[in-house]
């Protein structure tokens, strides 16, 4: 087997090539792209995406709605299925919220036809939206 294909127990790796290897996001790009937006911390501090990570790191990544936090068991520098990508990290994210309180989309009787202003402005109030302008427009604009 090469070497970069079995996870290692010392060295480093670039964080971005870490990430995608342990399959915390789909391609590397994203993980590159979610280094750079400042969604990757490493031991607190914003990560760039050559930033190198080593075993006992704490890894932040903000990706896809979630925050997942994870600390690095082993190093991996090519991408490896999912059952040795679980054995290279230790998971302490918090639980992913229920899917009935992630999407909450409000809904409409069918054939009630376009809301009137009166309907959004009750759809707003429901959703927590100030009362007046909540675009900051000025009145009839």
């Amino acid at each position: 087997m090469v070497s970069g294909d079995a996870p290692q127990a010392e060295g480093s790796v670039r964080v971005d090539v870490w990430i995608w290897s342990v399959r915390l996001t789909k391609t590397r790009a994203q993980a590159a792209a979610a280094c750079r937006a400042g969604h990757v911390k490493v031991g607190g501090e914003r990560a760039k995406p050559a930033q190198a990570v080593r075993v006992g790191d704490e890894v932040r990544l903000r990706h896809a709605g979630r925050d997942r936090v994870v600390v690095v068991s082993k190093i991996v520098k090519k991408r490896v299925g999912p059952p040795v990508a679980v054995e290279c990290f230790v998971d302490n994210s918090p639980p992913p919220p229920p899917r009935e309180i992630a999407i909450q989309v409000p809904v409409r009787d069918r054939g009630a036809g376009r809301p009137t202003k009166r309907d959004r402005r009750e759809m707003e109030r429901l959703q927590g939206h100030p009362q007046g302008h909540p675009q900051g427009h000025p009145p009839g604009r």
